[in-house]
Order: C-alpha cells, then structure tokens, then sequence
C-alpha cells in the first residue's frame, strides 16, 4: 500500500504527519511512502531527510492524492487553495485517511468522508486503554502544550520565577495556577516547578490530587467536589452549580496569581469558562493568562482565538496551536503515534479494518461509504 503525507494547509499549522525517522520503519513494514514537495519545512525536516530515509518526494497534488491507499495528515481535511477544491476531493474512493481531526466537534468531516468513501480513523478518538497508550496524540501533543504553554506565559511576565536572594533584597517567587490537571496540566505544572514556581492545581476530578502533589504543587480543593472522571479517563461535563462553586473558590487564587494557565476541556462540548471577565478585573496589573482552551470556546471568558491581548493591565494569550509553536518534537512524537497504529492495524505492506479490534471500534468513524462510530451518528441526526 502506499502512504501519501501532504504538507499541511491549516493557517498556522507547522507540523507534519510523518518525520523522516519514521519512513524505513513504515518501510520495513511493507509500505511505499509518499512525501509532498516541502512538507516538512516548517518542522525542521528537509526533502533531503526525506529522501535519504527512502521516501519519494512529489510536487505534484494529483499524483500525491490519486494512487495513495493510506493519507495521513495532522489537521482535518480543509479546502485546499492550490487545487480549487476540498482535499477530501482529491482522495480517490477507499483511501484510508488518518488525521487529528477533533470528530466531536467537527462532524461534517464525517458526513462527506462517508459521501466520498473515504475511511476516516480520527486520531483523537483512540481509546485510553493501556493498548492504545502509544497512539494517544491528546496526550502526546497536550505534553507538548504543557510545557509551551509555561514558556509563552513567562515571556509575557515582567517578573522571574524563582526565589531569589541578592544584595540589592528578595525576590519572592513567581505564582502560578493551573486549571486542570490532565497531560497538559501536569507537564505546565512540572515547568514551572523547574523555572522555580510556585504553583496551585485545579480540576474537577479529585482522583489527581496526589499526582499534582507528587508534582511539588498545591491541589486547590473544591468544597463537595466528587470524582468528575469519566471510564475512559477523560473529564465529564461538570453541573452549572459545580462549576459555580469552583469559580467561587478559585476566585482568591487567580486573582492572586501572577500567570494562570487554563487546560480544560470536555469532549465534544464548548470549554467550560473557569477565569471570568471579574477575575480578570480583580488580577494583578502586569499578570498574564494563557487560555489553551481557545479552539473550542475557550476557558477565560474574555479570551481571544489565536490573539495575545491586554485587558484591565492583563495579558491574555489565547493561542490556539500550541503543539504548532514545537512543530519538531510535535511531528516526532505525532508521526510515531501514528506508526504505532499502522503496525497495530497492518502485516506486511497491508492495512485490515478490523472492526472487533477495540482499537479500531474507538477511533474508525466512516468505512466503506457509512457512517460506523455511534457518537457521530448521533450527532449528525
């Protein structure tokens, strides 16, 4: 079978699905791959590497589209401006197409994969089973985000991390909150704690509590808060009243903060607003917030997609794209996620859809021309 990785057209996407590491791996597992002229700029990777690993580079989209068997991409299927047409378009009937395309909530792709009998695996719809580990892209790209996310913060602060002593008096330490102590939030929290912080944890489920401890931070407790985790380790929507109740009791912590980084997020739902416009009111001038939650709605209420902005002496960064703004390490880890799935789902040069494999029934969306995930049904009724 052959694999065609095409160069990413989403307006600020540097990643690529495929780095030349991992090329003689796919390789020496049976499969001729296909590399887009130029694809692997942004992330660091020449068409040399490329070439070298033993990939063929085309400059041409409708020889890269018409004989792949296997697309794999990073962002969901877009308009492409070059060809004048959707790249769903391009693919011929029965490509396999891999990408992290955040199915819950864009669910059209859905709808016109199955109207082009494109099978689409959605990378963020892997199960969170200890099988699935090494093709979790939330979690390998969230570690990415973590650790961004504490950069980007402290380059916006006017201040320095850690403690320090010096003739001239001390300088106290930095402050930092997290809301939510998943992938993301913990690698923030390990981050910072390196650069010398002090930091405080928020989240809903209770069950992390001695991880962010573990950690060197201070888990915020919420009064009444029950374990909001869900069987597959992700967050569950919180009530209106519980969600009342954290804003009331992380309301002294953030405004007391010098940088408050937001990570939460529930599948498929718009972000839950956890920094309100008060608490922005009530920040120190000179404190920055960084909202990762941006992409769907948002964390703070008053954020701005893909925009760094000040308000009430506050800087506010709502960057969308964090694993984008790492485009290396992302692809590196992205690209072996993804290696890890075609073994799992391949032997010898040839992709089986297994549909009693668990792996496959969590993450195949559309095959032969129908949609299969019932999430996806039901949101498309």
């Amino acid at each position: 079978m052959i694999i065609s990785v095409p160069k990413e057209i989403m307006h600020g996407e540097n990643r690529i699905a495929c780095v030349p590491d991992v090329v003689p791996k796919l390789i020496k597992a049976g499969y001729q791959v296909q590399i887009e002229k130029d694809a692997g700029l942004n992330a660091g990777f020449a068409n040399e590497q490329y070439e070298k690993a033993g990939a063929k580079i085309i400059d041409n989209l409708t020889d890269l589209y018409s004989n792949a068997d296997i697309v794999l991409k990073v962002q969901r299927p877009i308009d492409h401006p070059a060809a004048g047409k959707h790249e769903l378009d391009l693919m011929k009937k029965g490509t396999i197409l891999i990408s992290f395309v955040y199915i819950l909530h864009y669910a059209d792709v859905a709808k016109k994969c199955a109207e082009k009998g494109i099978d689409l695996i959605s990378m963020d719809m892997m199960p969170r089973t200890t099988l699935a580990q090494k093709m979790d892209v939330l979690s390998s790209q969230a570690n990415i985000s973590g650790y961004k996310s504490v950069i980007m913060a402290a380059n916006e602060l006017g201040k320095i991390f850690p403690l320090m002593m010096t003739a001239a008096g001390t300088i106290s330490p930095a402050k930092v909150v997290i809301m939510g102590a998943g992938v993301a939030g913990l690698q923030a929290l390990g981050t910072a704690k390196r650069l010398g912080a002090v930091v405080e944890v928020s989240d809903i489920r209770t069950a992390v509590k001695e991880e962010v401890q573990s950690l060197g931070g201070k888990f915020i407790e919420v009064e009444g808060a029950e374990d909001m985790q869900d069987a597959g380790g992700y967050a569950k929507e919180a009530s209106a009243e519980f969600l009342q109740k954290q804003k009331e009791t992380i309301f002294k912590h953030v405004t007391e903060a010098d940088i408050v980084i937001t990570t939460a997020l529930v599948p498929g739902k718009k972000a839950p607003i956890l920094v309100t416009e008060e608490m922005v009111k009530n920040m120190r001038a000179g404190s920055v917030v960084l909202d990762m939650a941006t992409e769907f709605g948002g964390n703070c209420e008053i954020s701005e997609k893909g925009k760094t902005v000040k308000k009430y002496g506050v800087t506010i960064i709502g960057e969308s794209n964090l694993p984008s703004l790492v485009p290396t390490h992302s692809s590196e880890m992205y690209a072996r996620n993804i290696l890890n799935l075609i073994l799992h789902i391949g032997k010898e040069g040839k992709v089986t859809i297994n549909l009693d494999d668990e792996i496959i029934k969590g993450s195949l969306i559309t095959l032969h021309g129908i949609i299969i995930n019932q999430r996806i049904k039901d949101l498309i009724k």
